[in-house]
């Protein structure tokens, strides 16, 4: 249990930011009830807050608890997952940031219906929202519960509902203005929560060295590497990563809803590149102040500094790590920053809700809504996305007990991205990239993949000795990729393309054509800022590998 000032300084955080997405929401320039201002903030937004609200939306509580727990358990492994970000955003913003400012969507089904047809429009956007629900809201309130059990000892399922109440209100009243804004102030806030506790943690271990000479003493020097051999426990294997993580980056982000939707309300096309580029460079800090501080725990634990009686499961020797980020909060740090640190885990969770409500707002507005009534106002579309929002914080609440099963969170919420991914990012590349993928066969394959996926994934957990479910998850995501892209493929040559005016416009007419847009001039420039992440990318993977 914490102390009363921590109770109190959490308590105050969360009465500002909800008055902050109050008042961001209702204090616009324009009415909320326009649709365009409520879904996309009016198209405003600039590169800064593009940058903080894409990384606040990515970090939630999840990957605080989670890659802490990451860290304890395999090192510095599951940073991958967030450097590899970094070139997937390269990616989003070099190829595909024109084509969704050109066009002026609204949601990425959008995007697919003007280059395929509207069967893939209507696809993509039920599995977005399914897939809203199920990764960003109902797995951030398992992690936030979690928390809030350990550290206030409310029950989880209360915690949850408090949360569900409260990032709701703003959020589904305000719109994307007051998600965007709430979660610039948060990003700072989770910031300065996990540098807070990395700090303290590398202070209790005597730095780097010391670190290192534990390691050795117990064999483990290979969690401090990113790129591991194959038959390593972690099942990230090096050529998993490079092979496997590619298809699920470019679905979450470049062709996810919740994500793309701070792109899509960009004032131009070079505020929305620099803002995905900003946030390139800060997915750098995730391995340094989120699984690190887990791969201290460890340490200290080996050194007999910390006690981690309090996660030892019952019946069993084991230990139940997904708590070993609270326990690091109760233990290391001491009283008053114990409430920064909370309200950084409360940060993470709220902006990953508030970003996916306002997604599946716009998702059943746009694409489900407004299909049926064509001739739906604005003040139809938004009333209609706040009562979608509003049902999908209940089926998130009714999901948990099912997703709680995993035993690391992380590792689940991948899992179940890896069987989700591979049709949509196939689609996605096939119809930037190639101008002969023609609609039927996106259509075809969207259908095909999306249930080869699901028949795989529960064969994976109903068999998992089977030769399907030892394939691991990231290179069944690579298989699965493969497939989808021959089935398009062959798709294509069987059902020749017929562009429209619009589609016409909405592929490269071949990949260097996209470096032929100028862009600002100097350091702002898109290209140079690209090179020198990139470059940056390499190097680190060079040091850790």
């Amino acid at each position: 249990m914490i102390a009363t000032v921590d109770i109190i300084i959490s308590s105050c955080y969360v009465a500002f930011i909800v008055l902050l997405g109050f008042w961001a929401g209702l204090s616009g320039k324009k009415d909320q009830s326009q649709a365009n201002q409520y879904f996309l903030a009016g198209k405003s937004l600039r590169w800064p807050m593009i940058g903080m609200a894409l990384f606040a939306t990515n970090i939630s509580c999840l990957h605080l608890v989670s890659l802490a727990q990451s860290g304890f358990d395999t090192g510095l492994i599951s940073g991958n997952f967030e450097w590899m970000a970094s070139f997937t955003l390269i990616l989003l913003a070099i190829f595909f940031v024109p084509f969704y400012i050109r066009s002026g969507v609204a949601t990425l089904p959008d995007f697919l219906e003007r280059r395929y047809n509207r069967a893939c429009r209507d696809w993509l956007a039920v599995v977005s929202v399914v897939s809203a629900i199920i990764i960003h809201i109902a797995f951030s309130f398992l992690a936030g519960g979690i928390v809030l059990e350990t550290l206030f000892g409310i029950n989880m399922f209360t915690s949850i509902i408090l949360i569900a109440i409260v990032t709701g209100a703003y959020t589904i009243i305000g719109g994307l203005r007051a998600v965007v804004i709430t979660e610039s102030v948060q990003t700072i806030v989770l910031l300065t929560g996990a540098v807070i506790i990395t700090i303290l943690s590398w202070i209790k271990v005597g730095g780097w060295q010391p670190m290192v000479q534990v390691l050795q003493e117990h064999q483990q020097m290979d969690k401090l590497s990113m790129l591991r051999p194959a038959g390593d426990p972690s099942q990230l294997p090096w050529y998993a990563v490079f092979l496997g993580y590619p298809v699920l980056g470019i679905w979450y982000w470049c062709a996810d809803q919740t994500i793309v939707q701070r792109v899509l309300g960009a004032k131009d096309e070079n505020q929305a590149r620099t803002g995905v580029l900003f946030c390139g460079f800060i997915k750098i800090l995730p391995v340094f102040i989120f699984i690190l501080p887990g791969l201290f725990a460890y340490v200290l634990y080996k050194q007999g500094a910390l006690d981690l009686s309090g996660l030892q499961q019952a019946g069993t020797d084991g230990l139940n790590t997904k708590g070993i980020y609270s326990l690091m909060i109760t233990k290391l740090v001491p009283s008053g920053l114990v409430g920064v640190l909370v309200a950084a885990l409360l940060s993470g969770l709220m902006s990953q809700i508030s970003g996916a409500l306002n997604a599946i707002a716009a998702l059943v507005s746009y694409d489900l809504y407004k299909r049926m009534k064509p001739a739906a106002t604005d003040k139809q579309l938004v009333q209609t996305g706040r009562i979608g929002a509003s049902l999908a914080l209940l089926v998130a609440i009714a999901l948990l007990p099912l997703l709680n099963k995993y035993e690391s969170l992380f590792n689940g919420i991948n899992d179940i991205i890896a069987h989700i991914a591979p049709p949509i990012t196939c689609v996605f590349l096939l119809g930037v990239f190639w101008k002969k993928a023609s609609a039927r066969a996106a259509q075809y394959t969207l259908w095909i993949g999306s249930a080869l996926g699901t028949v795989v994934y529960i064969i994976s957990k109903v068999f998992p000795a089977s030769l399907i479910g030892t394939v691991p998850f990231m290179m069944m995501t690579f298989y699965l990729f493969c497939a989808c892209v021959l089935l398009q493929v062959i798709l294509s040559y069987k059902y020749p393309v017929v562009h429209t005016v619009v589609s016409d416009k909405l592929y490269w007419s071949h990949p260097l054509a996209a470096f032929e847009i100028k862009g600002w001039p100097g350091i702002a420039n898109y290209k140079v800022l690209s090179a020198i992440l990139l470059l940056v990318m390499v190097l680190l993977y060079w040091y850790f590998r």
